[in-house]
């Protein structure tokens, strides 16, 4: 198999940090795209258009093998609702319509477990209806990746942090999709299934994450 290029988005948040390291040593990938709004270190294969998520331009390297999203926030760190479906939502749909128009023919999304459109909460409601907008976008390869609680994040989210604590020493009474999971092994999860790009729609569940 030809190495790949691959489109990273949300390259500085934990999960997407940890693609962007295993994409970086990976034998398969031959360059890393990671646009972002603050420059990153410099690495072999990495090239990192620095961006305004509001204003993408217009650029040849939209055009990839596959495209992986990682760009992700809370509420609370938006600041309301509205800016955080904006960020993880309309800004990730504004940059896969690029992609895909520019002729890339498959897309990974780093979801969460319980993701719907009609969620009764704002974080699991605006996550299943960016599923639902890319799979609308009609790339040959769509995957969502729904993990769990993210263990090991190298800077938990408080609430996240309090639910970890809790669920980890009883996580073998958990369903297996509600356990908490790796970093690592989502990152894993979203490279492998980037670089291997099944033609239509997947859904892996946080139960059916591969383990590094």
């Amino acid at each position: 198999m030809p190495a790949r290029t691959l489109l990273l988005f949300g390259a500085t948040g934990a999960v997407g940090a940890k693609v962007l390291t295993l994409a970086l040593t990976d034998a398969r990938v031959a360059r890393i795209v990671a646009p972002t709004r603050r420059p990153l270190t410099s690495a072999p294969k990495l090239f990192n258009p620095i961006v305004d998520f509001a204003d993408l331009p217009t650029a040849e390297w939209w055009l990839v093998d596959a495209g992986i999203n990682c760009l992700g926030t809370t509420r609370e760190l938006a600041g309301s609702a509205e800016a955080f479906e904006r960020i993880d939502r309309t800004f990730v749909v504004d940059a896969a319509r690029r992609t895909r128009a520019a002729g890339t023919p498959c897309f990974v999304n780093n979801s969460s477990f319980g993701a719907k459109a009609s969620a009764p909460t704002l974080y699991l409601r605006v996550k299943g209806r960016l599923e639902q907008d890319l799979d609308d976008l009609g790339f040959a390869s769509t995957t969502h990746v729904r993990p769990s609680l993210l263990a090991h994040r190298p800077e938990p989210r408080p609430l996240e942090r309090v639910m970890v604590a809790l669920s980890t020493p009883f996580a073998f009474l958990l369903p297996a999709n509600a356990r908490p999971i790796a970093v690592e092994a989502v990152a894993h999860t979203l490279l492998e299934a980037a670089l291997a790009a099944r033609p239509g729609r997947h859904v892996i569940e946080s139960g059916q994450i591969s383990r590094p």
